[in-house]
């Protein structure tokens, strides 16, 4: 496909989307997007993205998520590794330095039970004081959800990640953020809530954090 079919501005979005995408392995958000280039509106990405559909340089996946088209896209060429665990150091007393292959720390080292996990994209700063900032990939699994633990549900036809507890009066989805109220579900209504993953961990450019027994209690 020829790249003068785009306009010059065309081509400068897309070239971000993809220079972002090879630096940092995930898309831009909309509000990063917007930042990069000055945007009053989510609606001016939403209208570029939806150029560059039309034009063959993105397609519409079967969640309905934008993603490169495959000529453009170099994810499949880089290969899945874990990071190399190069030998031995000591942590007490100085000891001799030991060099050795000790196979890799993997996906699978770090998350047990990745074969059940998920991840859904933070919008919104509701828990950033639990860490979990807008953008962030939260890594969600099947599981029940403890009084305290941070967990992702539906009700009412909206979603929602909270730090959920249960009592007498009903469930109470609390932010992590001052500035966000919090939700009550009356205990007549419990049956219209969806528990769709206890909050494991997150992913975002800095790394990956895995969630603690401390982190989801007063």
């Amino acid at each position: 496909m020829d790249n003068s079919q785009l306009t010059r501005k065309q081509k400068q979005f897309f070239d971000y989307i993809v220079t972002f995408k090879e630096e940092h392995g995930i898309w831009p958000t909309y509000r990063e997007i917007a930042e990069q280039f000055r945007f009053k509106s989510p609606n001016s990405v939403t209208q570029n993205l939806q150029a560059l559909l039309k034009k063959g340089y993105l397609i519409k996946t079967d969640d309905d998520e934008y993603e490169l088209a495959p000529e453009f896209d170099t994810a499949d060429s880089i290969p899945e590794t874990g990071i190399p665990v190069r030998g031995l150091i000591a942590a007490g007393s100085l000891q001799e330095a030991v060099e050795a292959n000790l196979g890799s720390i993997t996906l699978e080292y770090l998350f047990p039970n990745i074969d059940k996990m998920y991840a859904l994209r933070v919008s919104g700063a509701s828990m950033k004081d639990a860490n979990i900032h807008d953008g962030d990939f939260v890594l969600l699994i099947d599981d029940d959800i403890k009084n305290g633990d941070i967990g992702a549900v539906l009700y009412n036809g909206e979603t929602s990640l909270k730090q959920i507890f249960y009592g007498k009066n009903g469930l109470q989805l609390k932010p992590a953020n001052e500035e966000y109220q919090d939700i009550i579900i009356e205990p007549d209504v419990f049956e219209e809530v969806r528990v769709l993953g206890k909050y494991v961990g997150h992913v975002n450019r800095s790394g990956i954090f895995k969630q603690t027994d401390t982190d989801t209690r007063n």
